[in-house]
C-alpha cells in the first residue's frame, strides 16, 4: 500500500487494502439483481479469467474519502463458538507438511516456505469492478455447504456496488491455478459492511459452485473457524500482496502476538508489512507449522498510514458469526 499520503488524508481515513487490480478490462457479465441487502447473485463471462489477465491484475491503492471510521456498540457477550477443519481438510502428507518450517516467530512478513494445508486453502480472489479488474486474497473454510471462502467485506463490494466475475483461486501461482477457478454463485458481507461499509465489520464471503463435480473442501480442504474468541492472541496471517515491494505471485505470512486497535476501531492488530493484494487473506490462532492448519478468527483488511507494517482485521464476534451461518447453508 502507499505510505506516502499526506497528512491530511491520513488523520482521518483509513486505507482499506484493497487490492486490486484494478486494470482495463472487457466488457463485465451484467449486474444481477442481490437476494438480499447482505447478498448479491453471482453471475459469469464465461473464460473472463485468463492467465494474462490475472497476471494484470496488479494492485491499485484505494484511499477512503476522509471520514471517521464508524464504531459500533460492543457485541452482545456470547459464548465463543469454535468449528474446526472439516474431515475433508488436507492431510499433513499430502499438503507438504514435510518441508522445513518457516522462520522464526516473530515475522514481520515472508514468503511462506511451511507447506501444509494453508499452501491449498489460501488463495487469490478475483473480480471485476465494473470495467476493471481487481483482486484481493481468501480461503476455505469449514462450512455445512463444504464450499465457502471466507476474505474482507471490501473484497466483495466496495463504495456501494458489490463486485461480479468473482472467482477464488486456491494456491495461486503466478497465473496458473493448479487446482481451478471456483466460481462464486453468492457473495455475502456482514449486515453493517453492506449498510454502510462498517470498517469494524469488513468480513466478506462467497459460496463458490462445485468444479468438476467436486465441492472446494473435497478439492483443498477447509480451515477451522472461531468466533468471540477474545483478543491478545499469538496469530499468523496469509495473504498474495501484490504492491511492492511484493508481487502477487507468492503466498506470504505474518506472525506475532496480536494487540486491539487503540484508533478508531475494535480489530486485531499485527506487525506485519503485507500490502495490497492481501485483503481477505486469512488471520489464524492455534496455528500448526507443521501441518499448515490453524482456527481461523480474522481477515487482512486495512493499515493506518501513520502507522505503517502494522495490519488490522475485523473481530470475528456475532455479526460476523451471523453472515457466516447465511453463507454456509446458501
Amino acid at each position: 500500500m502507499n505510505r506516502h499520503r499526506t497528512a491530511a488524508s491520513v488523520l482521518l481515513a483509513a486505507s482499506a487494502l484493497i487490492a486490486g487490480a484494478l486494470t482495463a478490462a472487457g466488457p463485465a457479465a451484467a449486474a444481477p439483481t442481490p437476494d438480499s441487502p447482505a447478498s448479491f447473485k453471482q453471475h459469469h463471462t464465461q473464460g473472463f479469467w485468463t492467465a494474462e489477465r490475472m497476471r494484470g491484475a496488479t494492485p491499485l491503492d484505494v484511499t477512503a474519502a476522509p471520514r471517521t471510521l464508524r464504531t459500533t456498540a460492543p457485541a452482545t457477550v456470547a459464548t465463543p463458538t469454535k468449528i474446526p477443519p472439516t474431515a475433508a481438510s488436507v492431510s499433513a502428507s499430502s499438503a507438504g507438511s514435510s518441508a522445513a518450517s518457516p522462520t522464526a516467530f516473530p515475522q514481520a512478513g515472508g514468503a511462506w516456505t511451511g507447506g501444509g494445508a494453508v499452501v491449498k486453502t489460501s488463495g487469490r480472489v478475483f473480480f471485476t469492478m465494473g470495467d476493471r479488474t481487481a483482486s484481493c486474497s481468501g480461503d476455505s473454510v469449514t462450512s455445512a455447504n463444504g464450499s465457502t471462502v471466507m476474505t474482507a467485506g471490501h473484497c466483495v463490494k466496495y463504495q456501494g456496488a458489490w463486485h461480479t466475475n468473482w472467482v477464488f483461486v486456491p494456491a495461486y501461482n503466478n497465473g496458473n491455478a493448479p487446482y481451478g477457478q471456483w466460481s462464486a454463485t453468492k457473495t455475502l458481507a456482514t449486515d453493517q459492511w453492506a449498510a454502510s461499509e462498517d470498517m469494524n465489520m469488513d468480513v466478506g464471503l462467497a459460496v463458490v459452485a462445485p468444479l468438476n463435480g467436486q465441492k472446494l473442501s473435497q478439492v483443498v480442504g477447509a480451515q477451522g473457524i472461531a468466533f468471540n474468541g477474545g483478543y491478545n492472541k499469538k496469530m499468523y496471517s496469509f495473504g498474495f500482496p501484490a504492491a511492492a515491494p511484493y508481487d502477487g505471485t507468492k503466498l506470504v505470512y505474518c506472525s506475532g502476538n496480536s494487540g486491539k486497535d487503540f484508533l478508531l476501531t475494535k480489530d486485531h492488530s499485527l506487525a506485519c508489512n503485507m500490502t495490497g493484494g492481501s485483503s481477505g487473506g486469512p488471520w489464524f490462532q492455534d496455528f500448526n507449522e507443521a501441518t499448515g492448519l490453524g482456527t481461523q478468527v480474522s481477515v487482512n483488511s486495512f493499515g493506518y498510514t501513520f502507522l505503517p507494517n502494522r495490519m488490522y482485521g475485523p473481530y470475528f464476534g456475532n455479526e460476523a458469526k451471523a453472515a457466516y451461518d447465511k453463507a454456509q447453508i446458501s
